[in-house]
């Protein structure tokens, strides 16, 4: 079975923190894939089709689970806080 879009973004940017019931939230994990997107020169979908596809995954935007890893979290962290650099 081909790798979904979304399945290579969690894939590679992200990673579960089990012990979390809270990891990102709906801002920072949409700007996180709007970031790999951009990396990856692909157009990032719109926000609402990103996340229908979370909620297929299970990924409730208030509840993710999951933390950033990669070089799309440097992207997003960087252009988040354009002070830093």
């Amino acid at each position: 079975m081909a790798t979904s879009h979304y399945d290579q973004f969690l894939q590679e940017a992200t990673s579960d923190d089990p012990a979390s019931d809270r990891g990102l939230g709906r801002d920072p994990l949409y700007g996180l894939y709007t970031s790999w997107c951009f990396l990856g020169r692909a157009a990032p979908r719109p926000e609402n089709a990103f996340w229908a596809a979370m909620k297929k995954k299970q990924i409730h935007p208030k509840r993710t689970g999951l933390r950033m890893k990669g070089p799309a979290a440097a992207d997003y962290i960087l252009a988040s806080y354009p002070g830093l650099v």
